[in-house]
C-alpha cells in the first residue's frame, strides 16, 4: 500500500509517518525539504513546494497512490487545487482540519461530529471550513474520495502544550515557571480542555487510511480525558520540579492587548471542549488513546531538558506577559471603593 503526505515533518505528520511505516505502508513525501533530517531513511521525499500546482503536477505525473493525505493545507484555494491535481491519483484523500472549526460558542457541552461548524471569531477555523465544504461538494458530485480528520490540541516530545504562548513556542512559559514568575491563564482557568498526544492521535489516524468504511466522512480524533488548564499547567509544573503561579486574567482582555489571540482564546481554547469520540472507535475498532497528559507532559519534559535546540528563549513574550500582568493588577487597584447600589 503506498501513501503520499503533503508535510509529513510537522507534530501530527510525523508520528503518522512512523506508525504508517511500522504497518508496512510505503511512504513517499511532498515537501519543501526544510527539515529532510527529520524524514526516516526508508521514506521517499518530493522536495516540491506544494503551493506551486505545476510543481506538484509534475511530481506526481504516472504516479498513483492508495492514500494522499494533505497536513498542510489551510485555504480553500489550497483544496481546489488538490481536488483538481489529485482526483485521479488516489484511492482515498485526507484532508487535515480542525476541531477548532466546531460551533463556537457551543449549544452541548460534547462535541460530536454532527456539531454544527462555524467559528466567527478565528479566520483559519474558517478557511478550514469552507475547505471541507468544498471536499464534501467534490465527494458528492465528483465521487472525490475524501475523508476528513479534525485533531484537537495534539502534541509531541519537541514541545509543551500551555494555554498562551509566544512566536517562538511553548519554552519561555517553562522559564518562567522555572524562575517563579506567575504565568498566564486565560478565564478562571476551569474551563475543560482535550489534549492528544501525537503517537495516539496516529493510531486513529493510520486506522482510516486505506478504510473504505471512512470515505465521504468526517472524523475527530482526539483523547477522552478533559483537564482544566489549572490542573494542566500543574502537570507541567509537576514535569519540570515546580509548583507553577497563575494569574487568571480574562479572553477579552487578553485579546485587547494582542489581536491574534481573538482567535486562538474565544475562538478556541477559552471554550471547554469534552469529544465524543464513538465514531472514530467504530471506524477504527480497538482504537483507543492511551497516554494522558500526565505521562506526555512528562516525555516532553524529558526529551526538551536533553535536546536544548528545543529551549527558544523569547525574550519579547515574556515582557508582555509582564506588563499585561501589570495592567491587570494595575486595573484591580484602581477599581472603585464601593460598588453599585442594590435594587430593592
Amino acid at each position: 500500500m503506498k501513501a503520499l503526505f503533503l508535510g509529513g515533518t510537522g507534530t501530527i505528520s510525523s508520528a503518522c509517518v512512523q506508525l504508517a511505516l511500522s504497518q508496512g505502508w510505503d511512504i513517499t513525501l511532498m515537501n519543501r525539504g526544510n527539515h529532510a533530517g527529520d524524514v526516516p531513511a526508508d521514506v521517499e521525499l518530493l522536495k516540491v513546494d506544494c503551493n506551486d500546482s505545476e510543481a506538484v503536477r509534475r511530481a506526481v505525473w504516472g504516479k498513483s497512490y492508495d492514500v494522499i493525505a494533505d497536513f498542510i493545507a489551510f485555504t480553500p484555494l489550497q483544496a481546489s487545487r488538490d481536488i483538481e491535481l489529485f482526483r485521479e491519483k488516489c484511492g482515498q484523500y485526507i484532508f487535515i482540519s480542525s476541531a477548532s472549526a466546531y460551533q463556537k460558542p457551543m449549544n452541548h457541552y460534547q462535541i460530536r461530529e454532527d456539531t454544527p461548524l462555524k467559528n466567527p471569531y478565528w479566520q483559519y477555523s474558517r478557511d478550514k471550513i469552507e475547505c471541507e465544504e468544498l471536499l464534501t461538494a467534490a465527494y458528492r458530485k465528483l465521487d472525490f474520495p475524501v475523508t476528513i480528520v479534525r485533531p484537537s490540541h495534539t502534541y509531541g516530545l519537541k514541545s509543551i502544550p500551555v494555554p498562551i504562548h509566544g512566536a517562538k513556542g511553548s519554552w519561555q512559559v517553562v522559564r518562567r515557571m522555572l524562575a517563579g514568575k506567575p504565568i498566564i491563564v486565560h478565564g478562571d482557568g476551569l474551563s475543560l480542555w482535550t489534549f492528544t498526544y501525537n503517537t495516539d492521535f496516529a493510531k486513529g489516524f493510520c486506522g482510516l487510511m486505506g478504510n473504505p468504511k471512512a470515505i465521504g466522512e468526517a472524523v475527530h480524533i482526539t483523547s477522552d480525558e478533559s483537564l482544566t488548564w489549572n490542573d494542566a499547567c500543574r502537570s507541567i509544573g509537576r514535569a519540570f520540579g515546580v509548583e507553577p503561579h497563575f494569574v487568571h486574567i480574562s479572553s477579552d482582555f487578553l485579546a485587547a492587548f494582542n489581536a491574534d489571540l481573538l482567535g486562538a482564546l474565544l475562538g478556541d481554547k477559552a471554550h471547554s471542549v469534552v469529544f465524543d469520540n464513538s465514531k472514530i472507535k467504530r471506524l477504527v475498532p480497538g482504537f483507543c488513546a492511551n497516554i494522558c497528559f500526565d505521562e506526555g507532559v512528562r516525555r516532553c519534559a524529558a526529551y526538551i531538558q536533553a535536546h536544548p535546540e528545543y529551549q527558544a528563549e523569547d525574550p519579547g513574550f515574556d515582557a508582555w506577559c509582564d506588563s499585561v500582568i501589570a495592567a491587570y493588577f494595575s486595573g484591580l487597584t484602581a477599581r472603585p471603593s464601593t460598588g453599585p447600589a442594590s435594587g430593592a
